[in-house]
């Protein structure tokens, strides 16, 4: 019987491969391919095993590093993993392993590779000092590291595959767009809207380039108006993201309680059950779990006209969408939605039969099994 080719994931956090990437590694798995995971393991080690993965964990490779040795040892980690593993084909996920992992490849002789990109991130949606310094350092670290034989890089939507392309960081040949990494839609599912009042709810990292200040600004207006509206939010601080929300910031906004803080959260389904509005007010996405999510359990959906958002919502068919940084056009959305229960259940209808159709677990792991058997038969990259 012939070996299984080896997939190894590369992901800084355990969490965020069991939250973003599980259903692609699943989809692989029983394609046929062996698959293993290398990730700084935290709570989530038990449920990648539990899902007969292997487990590699990492030590050296940390979201905000900073010191140089230590960005080097963690370059060495991956590379002598992927020397003593020898991988058939390695996914790296987000900007770091991108390009950590990409170089560790060539040092240790991968021959196929998946760079998988989830929106830009900070780097090219901040407007701080930091960010503008480290924008031209990155995009050439890619120009470099990503015009490779055998290496393909993914991305979630037609603006970011835009970005790469216009900037000269990969051929065109070399992208290949999979819009999201797939949602459940037996375990997120329509549901009759609750009774009461409408409320509005966020998922997500407490972070500002979630549009978090613009969604609590837009939240007083909304109250200011009369318009009967709770504005819920459901999530956790990310402290290793630069854009994280001070504690401080956060403790005044629950004292004035203009939005009901949820905390972190794990019944999302039941969440969504029960609100009327999904909002997301980003600044940038690559494809928003989220509101996917919230999509399939019939939701209307409100977001912002930028990338990765605009993918997913279409103005006036499943949701609304508003100029990023712009809280008086996001608190006048939430009053349209708010005073139109046919108008949301006409778009939720519409976003669900896109959840179905388009994003569902199915459709998104055919997609990129396609994309890894490609790639080996050397058809791709």
């Amino acid at each position: 019987m012939s070996k299984r080719p080896l997939l190894l994931f590369v992901v800084t956090e355990d969490w965020y491969f069991c939250s973003h990437r599980l259903p692609m590694a699943r989809a692989a798995r029983a394609a046929g391919f062996d698959v293993a995971v290398a990730t700084r393991v935290n709570r989530h080690g038990a449920t990648i095993e539990a899902e007969g993965f292997r487990l590699f964990p990492l030590r050296e490779l940390h979201r905000q590093g900073k010191n140089p040795l230590q960005e080097l040892k963690a370059i060495a980690e991956l590379r002598a993993l992927y020397r003593r593993e020898r991988p058939d084909l390695v996914h790296h996920v987000a900007m770091k392993p991108v390009l950590y992992g990409s170089l560790a490849a060539r040092l240790a002789g991968v021959g196929k590779v998946v760079n998988a990109m989830a929106g830009l991130g900070f780097v090219f949606t901040a407007r701080s000092l930091k960010a503008r310094i480290l924008k031209p350092v990155i995009s050439a670290a890619f120009r470099f590291l990503l015009r490779r034989q055998g290496s393909v890089l993914l991305v979630q939507n037609k603006d970011d595959r835009q970005h790469f392309l216009d900037a000269g960081l990969v051929p065109a040949q070399a992208v290949t767009l999979i819009p999201g990494s797939g949602v459940d839609i037996s375990a997120f599912t329509p549901t009759p809207e609750p009774p009461g009042t409408p409320v509005a709810l966020f998922v997500g990292r407490l972070l500002w380039d979630k549009g978090l200040g613009e969604l609590v600004a837009a939240a007083r207006l909304v109250r200011d108006s009369g318009v009967p509206l709770r504005v819920q939010i459901a999530g956790d601080r990310d402290p290793a993201n630069p854009a994280c929300i001070p504690e401080t910031v956060l403790a005044g906004w629950a004292e004035e309680g203009v939005v009901e803080f949820l905390g972190r959260r794990n019944d999302i389904a039941t969440l969504w059950a029960g609100a009327h509005i999904a909002v997301l007010p980003s600044y940038r996405e690559g494809m928003p779990k989220s509101l996917l999510e919230a999509a399939a359990c019939a939701r209307p959906l409100i977001s912002t006209n930028v990338p990765g958002c605009r993918a997913l919502v279409q103005d006036g068919e499943n949701g609304l969408l508003v100029p990023a940084r712009d809280a008086r056009a996001l608190a006048q959305a939430l009053q349209r939605l708010a005073d139109d229960p046919d108008l949301r259940r006409e778009m939720g209808a519409v976003a669900r039969q896109q959840a179905e159709t388009i994003y569902s677990e199915q459709a998104v792991g055919a997609a990129v099994v396609a994309l890894y058997s490609g790639l080996l038969k050397g058809e791709r990259g």
